[in-house]
């Protein structure tokens, strides 16, 4: 029993029909720890070593092995790792806030297989799956950057994207160029390019694709003043260039996807109080005002430009935000 107790340890306390026989457990003894309660199914031939609600870890082991070839003792010949929105999970840890603790598990298994995946849990078959994952871990999981372009990848919504890309930098736990090179072997993903571009600006520290989104989703469509781009300016803190001004006002773009540090916000208010001097005031926007709300964004920086003299903005469709505020 100690060998069981060991890969209990090192599997969250999960265990399957198939392990207890390669332990030299017969059907009968596994027929007894189930009757004892020592064992609880959780799975079609996986159990788990207590009778109450599992765990989302336990669950998560529970998904890995039921979809997997699991031997006594092997971490590489599972055979199934999680994936997308549960491998994240599990590697942010329970302490995140927010965590997904209900809703399917996700893993995923070689393409070459076909698994019946039970309730609770929704299979992907991938290519190249022993390249991409973590069998260390426990439970398997992708690396931390496939999963996530994934998720990124199946996103609704541009911002959605946007948002899981943060969370990956954000975290800690890959960096934009290790995404940047995950996703150059993804030739036919939806959303490519623009997710490249986006991973571009966050590891050179630029906003390109920030300065874009609010040209054409922002600007032109809501018929707002044409601005003058990189304006440079000679301040007190010396020379800079402006991303957006509207003459005497200024919009600021910032594309940075994680929280700022004290140099970076002490540097972006020292940009702000030298345009203060100039008389100028300043605006910062960032990816959810341009990407995920255009409309809000262009009614209200509308309502700063109008007090300047500039014309108003028009509404860029029926239920534009611009429409309910003129």
């Amino acid at each position: 029993m100690d060998r069981l107790q060991a890969l209990l340890a090192r599997q969250g306390g999960v265990v399957t029909r198939a392990q207890l026989l390669d332990l030299d457990l017969a059907l009968h003894d596994v027929r007894r720890l189930v009757r004892r309660r020592e064992l609880t199914p959780l799975f079609a031939g996986v159990y788990v070593d207590h009778t109450g609600s599992p765990t989302w870890v336990q669950r998560a082991w529970g998904a890995v092995l039921v979809c997997g070839r699991p031997v006594a003792g092997s971490t590489r010949e599972r055979g199934a790792a999680l994936a997308g929105e549960s491998a994240m999970r599990a590697a942010d840890g329970p302490g995140r806030a927010g965590g997904v603790e209900r809703g399917p598990m996700v893993v995923a298994v070689p393409r070459e297989r076909r698994v019946v995946a039970p309730a609770g849990v929704n299979v992907v078959r991938t290519f190249d799956l022993d390249e991409r994952v973590q069998w260390h871990l426990g439970p398997p999981r992708l690396r931390y950057e496939e999963a996530a372009l994934d998720v990124a990848l199946a996103a609704a919504e541009d911002i959605a994207a946007i948002g899981v890309v943060a969370r990956a930098v954000q975290g800690r736990h890959t960096t934009a160029v290790r995404m940047q090179a995950a996703l150059a072997s993804r030739s036919r993903a939806s959303r490519r390019d623009f997710l490249a571009g986006v991973l571009s600006d966050v590891a050179a520290g630029t906003c390109s694709v920030l300065e874009h989104a609010f040209l054409t989703l922002v600007e032109q469509p809501h018929g707002l003043p044409r601005a003058q781009r990189q304006l440079r300016a000679g301040t007190a803190s010396g020379v800079v260039y402006r991303d957006v001004a509207y003459g005497e006002r200024l919009v600021e773009l910032d594309g940075r996807l994680w929280h700022d540090t004290a140099e970076q916000r002490d540097r972006d208010f020292e940009r702000d109080l030298d345009a203060a001097v100039e008389g100028r005031g300043t605006v910062r926007l960032t990816y959810g005002q341009v990407v995920g709300r255009p409309c809000s964004t262009a009614a209200k920086l509308s309502a700063l430009l109008e007090r300047d003299g500039w014309p108003a903005a028009r509404p860029c469709g029926v239920d534009c935000a611009v429409a309910r505020v003129a």
